[in-house]
């Protein structure tokens, strides 16, 4: 049965994509199987990130084409997705390929009795068949941020976008096969998670690794289906993440940088902030200046759907009841065709108790919980309290507090003055219940390999 499209701009049906029977999915995995016995396994490490830089030039190509299609599935601005979205999957194709130029293998000279020794150096296999499962959010970055690296160590991959925004994924199946990728090589299979194409390929027999990147409940229900068949498992997942403000930051720097990462995809972002804890000495003139900002806020984008936004709508009403609304708190108004929608308005809490739900749980949109702290060992049990371990943020005009804070927050990744600075070659992933792994440059190619020590006897 085919699932329905909708423009979470507007709340409209815009098509429909197929939703493949379980029949479908046993036929990609068994064409991957069968791609890794093909010409593909004879492939040196040269063809390959060439093969990388052909799909980079493909999505270049077509690059219109793409952020059309990521604006259609999840109704974010045009200048995001054709300012982070398309260019970070365009890199992403192409950092893999030059990390592949100067991957080298180890070797030692080992001491033998007879004096004539040994030599043993190691090769980097293939895991095999790998599924690649992607969410809503990031669509395509957060897809070619897997199968780019899958690709460059020779795997094969079926990938499952989410059934909410399948559209740039069709679009790199196209270019794929224009970029001459192998028969089998990149399959692709659209469907929902729960007893549908999700499902039947991370519970497959012949599915030999899963990368995942989605909410953490979701990916403990993949590791138990991993554990049956003891796969290797690289999720990254959930997070609450916060942000300290010290009172010797540069406030105006804080209030900008905050505002950019808890709103930014509205809030639809893994790594967006949603609570941040302020020295006491100037939390009520950041808290003033953040809730002005969000207010002033313009070009955010929708929900992805009713329900998420009916979700989120739901977290601020209980906030509501138990706190502060300094900014936001609903859902805009724009007597056009968007106020069919599932917008939300960029929302600042205060006065929360630290087990609120809208304080530690995900919400995952567009809101931000500010708290005040007195002393830095305080601040550091606040961020690190919780189940999540994902991101975090520290503003401060201190380096040696800089330096003595950023390593002591339970974090796979903390960013001092700023946020989301990426370097592709960096690991990348939580702790806790953000994730299981690293991402990123070595990370991810050691992953996505297996390997194997060859002894030789001299």
């Amino acid at each position: 049965m085919p699932f329905p499209l909708i423009d979470p701009s507007r709340g409209t049906s815009v098509g429909e994509a197929p939703s493949a029977p379980r029949e479908l999915v046993d036929r990609a995995v068994g064409a991957a199987r069968e791609a890794l016995r093909g010409p593909w396994a004879s492939w040196s490490p040269a063809d390959r990130a060439r093969l990388l830089h052909r799909i980079a030039d493909g999505i270049e190509q077509r690059f219109e084409e793409f952020v059309s299609a990521e604006c259609a599935d999840t109704g974010k601005p045009h200048e995001l997705a054709s300012t982070v979205d398309i260019p970070r999957a365009i890199a992403n194709f192409r950092s893999y390929a030059d990390l592949l130029a100067g991957r080298s293998e180890r070797s030692w000279h080992t001491s033998t009795p007879d004096g004539r020794g040994a030599l043993n150096y190691t090769v980097h296999k293939p895991l095999g068949v790998v599924a690649v499962i992607s969410p809503w959010n990031l669509p395509l970055l957060l897809l070619t941020w897997k199968v780019a690296p899958a690709l460059a160590t020779g795997n094969t991959v079926v990938a499952k976008p989410s059934e909410l925004t399948p559209g740039t994924a069709c679009l790199l199946a196209e270019v794929m096969a224009e970029a001459d990728v192998p028969e089998g090589v990149f399959n692709l299979v659209h469907g929902g998670g729960a007893d549908a194409a999700g499902q039947w390929l991370t519970e497959h027999p012949g599915v030999d690794a899963i990368a995942f990147t989605g909410e953490s409940r979701t990916g403990g229900t993949i590791m138990r289906a991993a554990a049956a068949r003891l796969a290797p498992v690289s999720f990254e997942l959930g997070g609450k993440n916060a942000g300290l403000v010290f009172a010797d930051t540069d406030l105006e720097q804080a209030v900008a940088g905050t505002l950019r990462s808890s709103f930014t995809h509205s809030g639809q972002v893994c790594l967006c902030t949603e609570r941040v804890y302020v020295e006491r000495p100037v939390f009520d003139a950041f808290a003033e200046a953040l809730a002005a900002g969000a207010r002033a806020l313009s070009g955010y984008g929708p929900m992805i759907s009713a329900a998420h936004r009916d979700k989120v709508l739901g977290y601020i009403g209980k906030a509501a009841a138990d706190g502060d609304v300094l900014a936001g708190g609903g859902a805009p108004r724009f007597s056009d065709d968007r106020d069919g929608g599932f917008w939300v308005e960029p929302t600042v809490l205060a006065g929360l108790s630290e087990d609120h739900p809208a304080v530690r749980e995900e919400i995952f949109g567009p809101v931000v919980h500010l708290a005040p702290f007195d002393t830095e060992e305080e601040a550091l049990a606040l961020a690190n309290a919780g189940p999540y371990g994902l991101a975090a943020t520290v503003w401060t005009g201190d380096v040696s507090r800089a330096h003595r804070v950023a390593p002591a927050l339970d974090v796979g990744i903390a960013w001092v003055n700023t946020w989301n600075l990426r370097d592709l070659r960096t690991p990348f992933g939580g702790v806790r219940a953000s994730g299981i792994g690293r991402e990123g440059g070595d990370h991810s190619l050691d992953f996505f390999s297996e390997p194997m020590n060859v002894c030789v006897k001299l």
